[in-house]
């Protein structure tokens, strides 16, 4: 059995038992992980494809170490200029243990979102009435901008004000 995985944002071909090198993953080392996004799964011969992915299918792991991929060198050089730049780069890496596939039964997990101060900041603007006449040409652009207005940058603060309240 084998399962085609989204995993921090690549696919990865993956089966029970094999070890996969993966974009870091913020659990720490010996967690298990379930990665809900199945995008195909091929059993004996039978294969299910997702649109885009597998309602109920899940494959769980195990994190096995954090660490860092080969260097890559970057290098840069412009002929007859002297210009040369020499850049290094290693990408960090979690390894995982696959431990199993599951095509279905998973339930899928609800990610609550903390409301963020610009989020409670956007409420209290729609709550309390703001004063347009009191506001600068620059502060009524910038509300025009949020609110989707064309044509805002050629306007008069008169103008700006007469759009706004529409």
């Amino acid at each position: 059995m084998y399962a085609i995985v989204e995993i921090a944002g690549q696919q990865f071909k993956v089966a029970k038992d094999q070890k996969v090198y993966v974009h870091r993953l913020h659990e720490e080392e010996g967690a298990s992980i379930s990665f809900d996004k199945i995008l195909l799964i091929g059993d004996n011969g039978t294969i299910t494809v997702g649109a885009p992915a597998i309602e109920g299918a899940e494959v769980t792991a195990k994190i096995l170490g954090h660490l860092q991929g080969d260097k890559v060198i970057v290098f840069k050089k412009k002929r007859r200029k002297g210009f040369r730049k020499k850049n290094g780069h290693r990408q960090a890496l979690t390894e995982i243990q696959v431990e199993g596939i599951f095509a279905s039964g998973a339930t899928k997990k609800v990610v609550v979102k903390k409301e963020t101060p610009k989020a409670k900041v956007e409420a209290v603007k729609e709550t309390v009435a703001v004063d347009l006449e009191s506001m600068t040409v620059a502060e009524l652009k910038a509300l025009a901008k949020e609110k989707g207005i064309e044509g805002y940058t050629s306007l008069k603060k008169a103008e700006l004000i007469e759009a706004l309240t529409k």
